[in-house]
């Protein structure tokens, strides 16, 4: 589907203004990032990229589009024949998909024509803010998960079909380990995961007879389902029966699945049972309305669970549906330079921090696969010890230190240039890959699902100094 037209009115009626007042060829960056974690988490993982470089790479408008526009009667014809012959004219700078990244920080940052640029900004936002949000919400749950493998199952209670299919994808990033849905595990070739629901078990005169067609027709796939009655009176000892019968053809059992009842109590006596008959390798997969604080508490309670399947609580990020990302405007060109631009607020946290930037993660010399802090730059800035900062939370008592002993490594990669190819990674699971690596360097204190603690970010002096003097200018003018 291409996204053009997935834009607000309002970005169409100011780039028809831009286009009737300003140099068509004004230059300006923008920067995607957000400003309060979901869940009262401490970090976001990034997602997204792949499909935002790749709309914006081919990005243009077709005679449709310019009709429907056209239809309107809100737009200058000069506009309408400039938007008819444009294409992709902007750079994207980002972090790589499944970094984790902290309030403030630039997720995206796009630059080009200030026409072209503006109209990106809705499409933009709806990819990054929905697959983050999703990919973080599984990490949370993975992470709860203690390594065990989560299945994503939620396409039938997510928003629409895009958020079933790219929220699977985000979710693998985020650390699934396969899908239910088999449109997501086409595209992005991920794992397709499930069985039977209980209507295969209610389709037969009893379970037995339901469990043992299925193993007829799948002899190496034999996972029961075994709620649909009574897990411990029928569904397992039913279970146990097939798995038995299937043994003696040679084959052994998956497992069962529970998804209903006292969770907890039922896998610990399933479990049980299933030893004491000989199946100590037949696995228990739990599922029905999990999610991060469920899973934990499952097993902080000792429940011998082996993997989950978990659907809306995930596909929907239900406990904090929206990631609050935001697209706003750095800098322009004016007269072949460069001038930072801010957004002033009552509220100092939605003050925005000026200008073209690279954030980079720090790590301790004394430990260089720790990462002690972030620091937001200026582009042009050189990242060496000791260094001023400031903290970048406006609510910080403590504001500025000194930073030695470090080395520190850029995050923002350029993924695509106006006329090049693009150059992004697809593997999701080679994304999830990294995101591993990067969250395996981050202080365990900041990776609790409960109260964990505020990782530090920082800006340099250089850009908190630029950041106050727009501040100050911005307030003068508004009096004067």
């Amino acid at each position: 589907m291409d996204l053009q037209m997935l834009t607000d009115l309002y970005e169409f009626s100011m780039a028809n203004g831009y286009y009737a007042t300003l140099p068509h060829d004004r230059q300006a960056r923008f920067d995607v990032f957000y400003r309060r974690v979901p869940d009262n988490g401490s970090f976001v993982i990034a997602a997204g990229l792949q499909q935002v470089v790749e709309q914006v790479a081919n990005w243009h408008f077709s005679k449709e589009n310019i009709e429907y526009l056209k239809s309107l009667k809100e737009f200058s014809p000069d506009f309408l024949d400039y938007l008819s012959k444009i294409k992709n004219s902007c750079t994207i700078q980002a972090l790589p998909e499944g970094t984790p990244v902290f309030p403030r920080e630039p997720i995206i940052s796009i630059s080009g024509p200030l026409i072209e640029a503006q109209l990106l900004e809705t499409f933009v936002l709806n990819i990054i803010n929905h697959q983050s949000l999703i990919a973080t919400k599984s990490w949370q749950i993975n992470h709860a998960a203690q390594g065990r493998p989560i299945m994503e199952f939620g396409a039938r209670r997510a928003q629409g079909p895009d958020a079933a299919t790219y929220g699977a994808r985000a979710a693998v990033i985020g650390g699934c380990t396969s899908t239910s849905n088999l449109q997501a595990a086409s595209q992005f070739h991920i794992p397709a995961a499930g069985t039977m629901a209980h209507a295969w078990v209610e389709s037969f005169p009893d379970e037995l007879s339901a469990f043992q067609a299925w193993a007829k027709v799948y002899p190496n796939k034999i996972s029961l389902l075994v709620d649909t009655y009574d897990v411990l009176k029928s569904g397992v000892p039913n279970a146990i029966r097939v798995f038995k019968q299937a043994r003696a053809n040679g084959h052994e059992p998956v497992g069962i699945r529970i998804d209903s009842g006292d969770i907890s109590q039922l896998a610990i006596k399933a479990r049980q049972m299933l030893d004491e008959a000989g199946f100590p390798k037949a696995k228990i997969t739990a599922s029905n309305a999990l999610d991060a604080h469920v899973v934990k508490s499952l097993l902080d309670e000792g429940a011998p669970i082996d993997n989950f399947g978990i659907g809306e609580r995930l596909i929907t990020s239900s406990s904090s549906p929206v990631l609050s990302g935001v697209y706003k405007l750095a800098e322009e060109e004016v007269n072949g330079k460069w001038i930072p631009t801010i957004k002033v607020s009552d509220s100092r946290e939605k003050v925005t921090i000026p200008g073209n930037k690279q954030v980079y993660r720090i790590y301790s010399n004394d430990q260089p696969n720790k990462a002690i802090a972030d620091v937001i730059a200026l582009a042009d800035e050189s990242i060496t010890a000791p260094l001023k900062v400031v903290n970048s939370n406006p609510t910080a008592t403590n504001a500025s230190q000194v930073l030695a002993n470090f080395t520190a490594k850029p995050l923002l990669k350029t993924y695509l240039t106006a006329g090049q190819p693009a150059k992004v990674e697809t593997d999701v699971f080679k994304i999830q890959q990294t995101s591993r690596q990067l969250l395996a360097q981050l202080p365990e204190a900041s990776k609790r699902l409960v109260n964990p603690d505020r990782y530090p970010v920082y800006l340099t002096a250089k850009l908190a100094d630029l950041q106050e003097q727009l501040i100050t200018k911005a307030q003068f003018a508004e009096e004067n």
